[in-house]
């Protein structure tokens, strides 16, 4: 399968971030998105795409979605518009674009990224280590490296453009942006949406260590956007291999921040390649993380 670095429709584009094209449909309300293959680590775009990888993040975010709906709207409008008129700068027929491609609301993104942790690991970690606490919020004594914590615990940060990194930020920081009441949704929302997916992955081999979420607005009523429990948007740990203590083998993209580790990049721009079997195996824990969470293939994805 190619893998889709960078997309060219026949719309105006919206926007590029770190992963996904927007464009501009002709529609105030609608935007079209396109999730493409490239990955981000240290806050930058590195160069090399995954086979695949737009596919499995479209699917699997569609797939969550759904399934959160109850808990709070979201932005999907189409997740398969063939309705469309399609126009293309590529070579690539329709059947390539299928299965990446979403239509939604066009929403503002509020300046928040909510985020949820129910382990103990990475900066998270690192953190604890030396205060006892996780961005601000004190944690019990004698935790260790990839322990559950007793409850999740919500660690909002600012959204950074490419090239630029996320800072935490305290709860009331949240309050002063979104003001109370949103703030309040936006804490209490992220939690439930944790809670739930993380019951419901647990029962399929995997754990959700971390998760960030996005939210906008539309007439006042919070709306769910840009992706949802991928392995580019939260920790995946499989079950069978948890053992805490020590560091965790990993669904997500921490295998490449790893490599990246491992290959003394300064973490600053320009990334660096990476090698033919990073890209496959990353390319393959991503496709049996959407598997097992979805109970579905995709035929010829890798």
């Amino acid at each position: 399968m190619n893998a889709l670095h960078q997309s060219h429709l026949g719309y105006a584009l919206f926007k590029r971030g770190k992963v996904r094209d927007l464009y501009d449909v002709g529609n105030e309300k609608l935007l079209l998105i396109v999730a493409c293959g490239r990955i981000s680590a240290f806050d930058c775009v590195l160069p090399t795409p995954i086979p695949g990888k737009g596919i499995l993040l479209s699917q699997m975010s569609n797939f969550w979605f759904q399934k959160t709906e109850h808990i709070v709207p979201n932005h999907l409008v189409d997740t398969n518009p063939e309705w469309m008129d399609w126009y293309y700068d590529d070579d690539w027929e329709y059947d390539f674009w299928q299965g990446r491609v979403v239509l939604v609301k066009k929403v503002k993104p509020l300046p928040v990224e909510a985020i949820v942790r129910g382990y103990l690991y990475g900066s998270g970690w690192k953190e604890y280590k030396k205060t006892g606490e996780v961005c601000g919020i004190t944690l019990p004594a004698g935790l260790r490296d990839s322990d559950k914590l007793p409850e999740p615990i919500y660690t909002p940060s600012t959204k950074a453009n490419a090239g630029d990194h996320d800072e935490n930020i305290s709860f009331e920081i949240t309050v002063e942006l979104l003001g109370r009441d949103v703030a309040e949704k936006v804490r209490d929302i992220s939690i439930k949406l944790y809670t739930y997916a993380a019951e419901y992955a647990l029962e399929r081999g995997i754990i959700i260590v971390d998760t960030k979420f996005e939210f906008g607005l539309i007439d006042r009523e919070l709306v769910l956007i840009d992706e949802l429990f991928t392995p580019d948007s939260s920790r995946f740990w499989p079950v069978e291999n948890y053992d805490p203590g020590k560091p965790q083998t990993s669904f997500d993209k921490q295998y490449v921040r790893d490599y990246l580790e491992s290959v003394g990049w300064d973490k600053k721009p320009p990334a660096p390649e990476l090698a033919s079997d990073i890209v496959r195996k990353t390319a393959e824990k991503y496709y049996e993380a959407y598997v097992r969470l979805t109970g579905c293939r995709i035929q010829n994805i890798l």
